[in-house]
């Protein structure tokens, strides 16, 4: 839809906002010169990092690295698409946004059949309230639910009369109600999809019904089933409880990803109000990105079963393609014949909350799976990790983290620490598979040969201070073009402080785009001391490196020296760089 919407309009709406005035009426902003600064609604912090420029229309946050305009802030802040952001922010400037005659008859139509499916709601929910909705109330009663929390979630029921809804709704809303198959007409006559079925809403980001989920109360073959795809409805992009968590949460930044809906409900009734469910499966790339669109940290929570493990597996094998520095994913694995509605009500919210925060990180996960069955102490067990695990490593995109692992797997390959403390012939399933506890061996850095240009960029990286020792050492010889080049820059842009870098990268896409990719060759990455040890003997080299290295010169080309060469030859020979030093 946003190819609908003139581009003209869309800057003139950009011009009339003022950005400082439409974030500060969301989060905190404090004055910073011309500027403003906050902490970052889009990640955890306590230092502000999060700076808007409103005389440049643009926020930028040196933590997560957020970036963009009115339109991205109300996208990312309130999770809707351009063109609802592009409306909120016209009645917010008390402007129309010219939509083209097309475009306005189809968004008429999907707001026909949203209309539709709200209509149902209501029906199901006064249904419940209703003498026929007894038996289903007593249902959630045993479940454990309030009357707050089904208000909330707009908890409902389906009568088991065939066409119950059909014949309730308006004349104009039954076209749409069987458009969006919520009643079908397969066999010529109406009939009601849901029927005899305690019923969930699923709303979309701005609260619209898009379509249902029904658990039977009889003795049905499908316990749930959920509405058909429909103009409104693409299951792989909605989730289920997000509009309720952003309502109870007004800057969410994480997610619980459980399996049910009866999960998401008991989470929040005991105040943990950022879970939610994906619709069919969490594992594809489409619901992935709909949750990293959310939030940048992801905790998702199975059944510690065989099933449960699984579907982690999936999640986790689809989620390395989209892994980037700055985004966090963990795996809570409950205890097996558990779920989150079960277990929370067992052990209460305390304990539950202290099971997300132990979750294990998904490096870690990615480990403690593959070497399932292995003895890390056998060579050949060694191998077999690395045949597993590279695989998967190799579908990261390039970044930190990615180097960060693959340094990892080699560590573990390795075979320089026993990795974990298991008895040989132990199984996973005997074992038993915790989150918290395990004992991390102490880590010991691989060494890496890197090139000369390598080490000085990585040098740079820490210390922008040694720019114009190393433009001076690049002067000198053509085996430093891109450490010449990086050092050139910082000292064009008076940059002497590893902060001022990041933010001259952040702030300038000219020198992002040149740079970018500068480390692309490299697999791993030294640490910071080592780095600036070996930057510092390129920089001042030692001095009895220096004198090997002439004197193997001059002996290479004793037939044609000098007097004055074989006078430097015959002091070199001696021990001494400087002719004149043993004076």
């Amino acid at each position: 839809m946003s190819g609908l919407i003139p581009q003209r309009f869309v800057e003139d709406l950009l011009d009339r906002i003022d950005l400082a005035e439409l974030i500060g009426s969301r989060i905190t902003l404090k004055k910073a010169g011309a500027n403003y600064k906050a902490c970052c609604p889009f990640h955890d912090e306590k230092t502000p990092s999060f700076n808007v420029r409103p005389d440049k229309g643009f926020y930028h946050c040196f933590g997560c690295g957020a970036h963009g305009d009115a339109i991205s802030f109300v996208r990312e802040f309130e999770g809707l698409g351009f063109t609802e952001a592009v409306e909120e922010l016209a009645r917010r400037a008390g402007l129309e946004v010219p939509y083209d005659k097309a475009a306005k008859q189809e968004m008429q139509q999907a707001r026909t059949l949203t209309d539709a499916l709200d209509f149902a709601n209501r029906f199901y929910q006064s249904a419940l309230a209703g003498q026929q909705g007894a038996y289903a109330r007593d249902y959630l009663t045993q479940r454990g639910l309030d009357n707050s929390i089904i208000q909330q979630y707009q908890i409902g029921f389906a009568p088991g009369t065939g066409t119950a809804l059909y014949d309730a709704a308006p004349k104009d809303l039954k076209g749409p109600l069987i458009e969006t198959r919520t009643v079908s007409d397969q066999y010529g006559r109406p009939r009601d999809l849901f029927r005899n079925r305690v019923m969930f809403p699923i709303r979309n980001t701005r609260g619209k019904t898009v379509a249902f989920g029904g658990r039977t109360l009889g003795d049905d073959k499908a316990k749930y089933i959920n509405s058909p795809e429909s103009d409104v409805f693409h299951k792989s992009r909605e989730i289920y409880g997000l509009f309720e968590a952003r309502q109870a949460i007004r800057q969410l930044d994480k997610l619980l990803v459980v399996e049910g809906y009866m999960d998401v409900i008991a989470l929040a009734q005991h105040g943990i109000h950022y879970a939610v469910a994906t619709l069919g499966t969490a594992t594809n790339q489409d619901s992935l990105n709909a949750l990293l669109r959310q939030v940048r940290h992801i905790v998702f929570c199975f059944d510690g079963d065989q099933a449960g493990f699984r579907a982690a597996d999936r999640a986790m094998e689809n989620a390395l393609e989209l892994m980037a520095d700055g985004l966090h994913l963990q795996f809570l694995m409950l205890p097996q014949g558990e779920d989150p509605d079960t277990l929370i009500r067992k052990e209460g919210a305390e304990a539950f909350q202290k099971r997300i925060d132990g979750a294990t990180p998904l490096s870690r996960y990615l480990f403690d799976r593959q070497s399932e069955g292995l003895d890390l102490q056998l060579p050949e067990h060694r191998g077999e990790l690395r045949a597993r695990a590279e695989p998967l490593l190799n579908k990261m995109p390039r970044s930190t983290l990615r180097d960060a692992m693959w340094h990892e797997m080699l560590r573990l390959c390795g075979g320089r620490n026993q990795w974990q403390n298991r008895q040989q012939g132990q199984n996973y399933k005997a074992r038993g598979w915790r989150n918290e506890g395990q004992n991390r061996p102490s880590e010991e850095r691989i060494d890496v040969k890197l090139s000369k240009d390598s080490t000085l960029c990585l040098a740079l990286l820490e210390a922008p201070e040694l720019a114009t020792e190393v433009k001076a050492l690049a002067d000198r010889t053509r085996q430093l073009e891109q450490a010449g080049r990086l050092a050139r820059w910082l000292l064009e842009n008076n940059i002497q402080t590893r902060k001022a870098l990041v933010a001259g990268l952040a702030t300038d896409k000219q020198a992002r785009d040149r740079f970018y990719n500068l480390f692309d060759g490299l697999e791993h990455i030294p640490a910071r001391e080592s780095t600036l040890a070996a930057a510092r003997e390129l920089l001042s080299p030692n001095e009895e490196a220096a004198r090997q290295q002439r004197l193997a010169t001059l002996l290479r080309n004793l037939a044609t020296l000098t007097p004055e060469q074989r006078e430097e030859l015959r002091t070199l020979s001696a021990g001494t760089l400087n002719p004149k030093a043993g004076e």
